[in-house]
C-alpha cells in the first residue's frame, strides 16, 4: 500500500505558459445546491440546471460569461456504455444555459474517452441517419490521440510495459530508454484547461473494484489522460494517480463545479452498466468540491450494497483519502452543506 508520506504532485515536464484566469468563483466548498427533479424530461433538466448554474453565480459574485478564450468545455462520461452515460437532456440543458449567458454554439465544446461508446450513447452521429443532438459542437475524442501535448503529462514510475530483453536489443529506430520515459507519461488532454475559459464536469457515478467510487474525481483524471490503464495492476497506484492528477493546478484552476444527476447510479459490479444493480433518485447537485461529491454517492454505494446483501466497499481503496490529504477536498459528508436552487 502507497503510504501518505509519499504523495506528490509529479506532473509537468516542462513549463508552460501560463494561461488566463478562469472566471472567479469561490474555494472548493461544502455546499452542494440541490435540484429535486420532478422528472428528467428536457424540460425539468432546463429548468433545474439554469436554477443551480443561476445560484452558484449569486454565491460568487459573478455571471459565467465569456472570457478572453470564449469557450467552455463539458466533460461527459459515456464510459459504462448506453444506460449508464450523462443524460443528454442534461448536457443539452448546460449547453443552453451557457448560450443564455454569450457563448456561441461552437464555443462550447464536449470532451469524452472512447469514440464507440460515445457514439452507441447518443453523443457522436448515428452511422444510420448521420444526425446527433449535438450539431454545431465539437466532440473532442480522447482515445484519437489528437488531443494531448507533450508539455503536459502526469510523470509515474510505472510503465506500461517493461522487457528487459526488448530493451537490451539493438532495433532499428528504437530508442529503449525514450521509450520506456514515454511509458511511465500519462498526458493530459489540454482543450479543457488550456483552451477553455473554464470547463464543467459531468459524471455518472458506478462502484469500481479498484478505485472505490467512479464519479465526479475519475472522470476529471484518468478518463482525461493516456496512458492509465498501467495504473489498474495494484491497489494503491490507480488511487494515487487519480489524487495526484486531480491535484494539478491547471486543471484546478479551470474546473468550475461539477454536476451530477441521480438519475441513474450503480451500486455494484461496475464500471460496466448492469440494470440490476441500478438505483434513482429525482436529485440534481452542483458542487466545487469533487471529494465530497464522491464521498456523498460512496455512502449511497454502500448503503444499497448493504441493503441488498453484498458488502460495502473496501477501506482499503483510499481513493478519496489521498486526494483529501492533498487538499483537492473533504470526505466529512457530515459537513456538507446542502442549499435548495429554488430558494
Amino acid at each position: 500500500m502507497l503510504g501518505l508520506a509519499v504523495l506528490a504532485v509529479r506532473v509537468m515536464g516542462a513549463v508552460a505558459p501560463a494561461s488566463p484566469a478562469a472566471p472567479a468563483r469561490e474555494p472548493v466548498s461544502p455546499v452542494i445546491w440541490q435540484a429535486k427533479m420532478p422528472d428528467f424530461s428536457g424540460a425539468s433538466y432546463n429548468k433545474e440546471v439554469e436554477a443551480l448554474i443561476s445560484r452558484f453565480e449569486e454565491s460568487i459574485g459573478q455571471k459565467l460569461l465569456p472570457g478572453a478564450k470564449h469557450r467552455v468545455g463539458l466533460k461527459i462520461y459515456t464510459d459504462s456504455g448506453p444506460g449508464l452515460a450523462t443524460p443528454i437532456p442534461l448536457t443539452r440543458a448546460v449547453i443552453a444555459t451557457l448560450e443564455r449567458r454569450g457563448y456561441a454554439k461552437a464555443d462550447i465544446f464536449l470532451v469524452g474517452l472512447n469514440q464507440q461508446r460515445l457514439r452507441y450513447c447518443g453523443y457522436l452521429p448515428s452511422l444510420v441517419t448521420g444526425k446527433s443532438p449535438f450539431e454545431g459542437h465539437k466532440i473532442y475524442v480522447l482515445e484519437s490521440g489528437r488531443y494531448f501535448d507533450p508539455v503536459w503529462f502526469y510523470d509515474s514510475p510505472l510503465p506500461s510495459r517493461f522487457d528487459p530483453i526488448l530493451a537490451q536489443k539493438s532495433v532499428e529506430n528504437f530508442d529503449a530508454e525514450t521509450t520506456l520515459d514515454q511509458d511511465r507519461k500519462s498526458f493530459l488532454a489540454t482543450p479543457l484547461f488550456v483552451d477553455a475559459d473554464f470547463w464543467i464536469n459531468l459524471p455518472v457515478y458506478t462502484d469500481h473494484p479498484v478505485l472505490g467510487v467512479n464519479g465526479a474525481l475519475v472522470n476529471a483524471t484518468l478518463w482525461n489522460a493516456s496512458n492509465t490503464a498501467r495504473f489498474f495492476r495494484s491497489p494503491a497506484s490507480a488511487p494515487a494517480a487519480v489524487a495526484e492528477m486531480s491535484a494539478i493546478p491547471e486543471l484546478r484552476h479551470t474546473w468550475m463545479f461539477t454536476i451530477v444527476s441521480l438519475e441513474r447510479y450503480q451500486f455494484i459490479g461496475g464500471p460496466w452498466f448492469n440494470s440490476l444493480y441500478t438505483e434513482s433518485e429525482p436529485l440534481l447537485w452542483l458542487g466545487t468540491d469533487p471529494v465530497l461529491l464522491d464521498a456523498l454517492m460512496l455512502e449511497r454505494i454502500d448503503r444499497w450494497r448493504k441493503l441488498t446483501g453484498f458488502q460495502p466497499v473496501s477501506d482499503d481503496i483510499r481513493t478519496l483519502e489521498f486526494a483529501s490529504v492533498l487538499g483537492v477536498g473533504s470526505r466529512k459528508t457530515a459537513d456538507a452543506k446542502f442549499v435548495p436552487a429554488g430558494n
